[in-house]
């Protein structure tokens, strides 16, 4: 058998891959592949629903309205570092594990992550988090539950119960940067950095949501719109049309890379990318730009890249 049947097999023997071509196609699961598994022992299914204020919806009460069943509902605004000025910073590890524990979510659980968003951005940010926290049989599922709606699949409103379970939480800090980090690379220029916000808000054009923060961006940022990067129904696009998005917008995939967005949400789409496509070191500036657009000392730069 040759290497391109070889492939095949594989992809066909492991259901779990949404798409065989992508790298790292293990952290993306289709609306079918979970309908058929969703009751296996080892799969947890998290709903991580989160909107911007200006939105007019409430991820909590949408929750409750209908869920995938079985899901729990994790709150990026409470499972945060509440010390912090800053809007939904990584918690402490202790807080991160605390919380996973009494959702039921721990060691040997295979992790599926949904949101009832566009584009997959708060889906992608809480699927970062786990794997901070060093948890990483963890996915996202493509399409969000948009697609699961579309497809007829059945939504309950009951609240789950579940049982405690163990989460060993160990920090990997590869996978995030913050605001020294991001000083020092101006100097150095290690890391490529990709903005997902808008352009407009990306060159400065366009207000900030969040009072008092100056418009622009990083100086030497790329800007890539995680919007960019899914299809008319949310999904995440093939693995060829998301590589084109990365080097049209100028980002060498053969160099560090560390995405960064309005306030650490949407940044995580493109490291989701990233890692679907093999990437080994992409990382999240977890502050991004409610940081570095609030600071005093923070150099900035406006227009296009």
């Amino acid at each position: 058998m040759g290497a391109a049947s070889d492939a095949t097999a594989a992809a066909q023997a492991d259901p779990v891959r949404e798409d065989a071509a992508y790298a790292r196609g293990e952290a993306l699961v289709s609306t079918a592949w979970l309908h058929e598994r969703i009751t296996a022992p080892d799969i947890r299914v998290v709903d991580a629903s989160w909107y911007l204020p200006q939105s007019g919806r409430n991820a909590r009460a949408d929750y409750a309205a209908g869920h995938i069943p079985g899901a729990v509902f994790f709150d990026i605004d409470e499972i945060a570092d509440k010390a912090s000025p800053f809007p939904h910073m990584l918690p402490a590890p202790e807080k991160f594990a605390s919380r996973m524990r009494r959702l039921g979510l721990g060691d040997g659980n295979r992790i599926i992550v949904y949101d009832g968003g566009e584009a997959l951005m708060s889906a992608a940010r809480v699927w970062w988090m786990f794997r901070v926290f060093g948890h990483r049989d963890v996915a996202v599922l493509n399409g969000g539950l948009r697609r699961w709606q579309a497809e007829g699949r059945p939504l309950e409103d009951l609240p789950p119960m579940p049982r405690e379970r163990h989460f060993t939480a160990r920090l990997d800090t590869t996978l995030v940067r913050d605001l020294a980090q991001m000083q020092a690379n101006l100097a150095s220029g290690r890391a490529q950095v990709v903005d997902a916000r808008s352009p407009g808000r990306f060159q400065g054009a366009e207000p900030e949501p969040r009072p008092g923060l100056k418009g622009g961006h990083i100086p030497g940022s790329r800007n890539l719109p995680f919007g960019d990067l899914t299809g008319p129904d949310g999904g995440l696009l093939e693995p060829q049309a998301l590589r084109r998005r990365f080097t049209a917008a100028g980002i060498d995939l053969a160099r560090p890379v560390v995405a960064t967005c309005g306030s650490g949400v949407s940044a995580c789409v493109l490291a989701l990318g990233l890692h679907l496509l093999g990437h080994p070191d992409s990382a999240v500036y977890d502050g991004s730009w409610a940081e570095w657009g609030a600071g005093a000392d923070t150099p900035i730069e406006q227009g296009a890249c």
